[in-house]
């Protein structure tokens, strides 16, 4: 029991991680229907962004993270301008195959300037420390990570639900005509989303690095989320959050009983299984389309 709880407590840290990528997935399909797949990549670039910043130039830690957060949300307002606007009007598809081609174009930026699959010296700013909670043994990391995603997460939907941006990024969901009418710039709006997009995937890229240390694999923290938002529902904000903490936990279940091979697999097998059995998640808005 005590090593179920200890993975338990484990997946609900990576899973807190996970949430923070699902957000920018979701965020961006609210508002423009599409799955962006860069999300990743983006995840991978702010992480060694962040440890470039603060190992080989010296930054002190929260001008590191600071300056991340700005640069990485200039890009993704700056992907908005181009290549996405001009593909207004498109094919979903056409405009998720740009997705796709970001995602290998940022990932190659990152093996270009830090080189291939190279792991970045990281500096450490949540404490290490082993704790031992009731028998369960967990690092201070993992904890801290947790509260911190939670509360980034927590502090994204209280303005994503109560200010005036936030209402205005709701509107622009429901429908650009009528957005439009009411004077609301869209482009600015999915600019702007684009932007938070990114910064919140920058924030998860940087806990990661907290964890794993910034490495390559970081750009499968933005893959695994995929599957969390899925199942929880694209289109449900905690609904995408609580799908992330179930493929976190299950997640590290699985590479606690199986084995870690099985580890690392198991959420594309929960995203296959969602999308089979439930694909609009268990907490999305079924659409029923009549013939």
């Amino acid at each position: 029991m005590v090593f179920f709880l200890q993975c338990v407590l484990s997946g609900l840290s990576a899973g807190a991680v996970y949430g923070l990528a699902a957000l920018g997935f979701v965020l961006i399909y609210k508002t423009t229907g599409i799955l962006n797949l860069a999300q990743g990549a983006l995840i991978l670039l702010g992480g060694y962004l962040f440890s470039s910043l603060a190992a080989q130039l010296g930054l002190p830690i929260w001008l590191a993270i600071v300056a991340s957060i700005l640069i990485m949300g200039i890009v993704g307002y700056s992907l908005e301008r181009f290549p996405l606007r001009p593909m207004l009007g498109q094919p979903h598809l056409s405009i998720v195959m740009v997705t796709l081609a970001l995602y290998i174009f940022f990932g190659a930026i990152v093996t270009s300037i830090w080189g291939e699959f190279a792991v970045m010296p990281t500096p450490y700013f949540l404490p290490s420390k082993t704790m031992s909670i009731g028998g369960i043994v967990i690092t201070s990391n993992l904890l801290w990570s947790f509260i911190i995603g939670g509360g980034i997460t927590a502090a994204f939907v209280i303005f994503f639900q109560f200010s005036r941006v936030g209402l205005n990024m709701r509107a622009v969901a429901e429908g650009h005509q009528i957005v439009r009418s009411m004077g609301i710039s869209v482009s600015a709006i999915i600019a702007l989303v684009w932007a938070m997009a990114t910064i919140i995937g920058t924030c998860g890229g940087i806990l990661s690095s907290q964890i794993r240390g910034a490495d390559y694999g970081l750009v499968d923290y933005g893959l695994k989320a995929i599957g969390g938002a899925i199942l929880g529902g694209m289109d449900s904000i905690h609904g995408a959050i609580i799908g992330c903490l179930i493929v976190g936990v299950l997640e590290t279940l699985a590479g606690g009983y199986i084995g870690y091979g099985i580890k690392e697999a198991f959420p594309y097998i929960v995203l296959v299984l969602a999308i089979v059995i439930k694909p609009y998640g268990l907490f999305g808005l079924e659409r029923i389309e009549r013939i």
